[in-house]
C-alpha cells in the first residue's frame, strides 16, 4: 500500500514540473513607412507546439526590418490568444 502511495506521488510531482506544451499562434504584420505615411497589413500566422516560453521567442525570430519594391518595413510579430 505504502508503496502504491509513493508512486502515485512521484507521478503526480513529475507531471506538475513538466512544461505544458500547446499550440500558440503567432500572427505577424507588416508595416510600411514611407513619406507620405504609414501602412499596415497582415503578413503570416505561424502556430508552434511548445511551451509559452519558446513560442515567444520562435515568434520573435521572425520580426525583421528591410525593404522590397514597396519600400521599407519592418515585420512585428507577437502570440495572440
Amino acid at each position: 500500500m505504502k508503496k502504491t502511495i509513493l508512486m502515485a506521488g512521484a507521478f503526480l510531482f513529475a507531471m506538475s514540473i513538466t512544461s505544458c506544451k500547446k499550440n500558440y499562434t503567432c500572427k505577424c504584420s507588416k508595416t510600411y513607412t514611407s513619406g507620405t505615411g504609414v501602412s499596415t497589413k497582415d503578413n503570416a500566422v505561424y502556430t508552434y507546439k511548445e511551451n509559452r516560453a519558446t513560442a515567444d521567442n520562435r515568434c520573435a525570430e521572425n520580426e525583421t526590418t528591410a525593404s522590397d519594391l514597396g519600400g521599407n518595413y519592418t515585420i512585428n510579430c507577437d502570440i495572440v490568444d
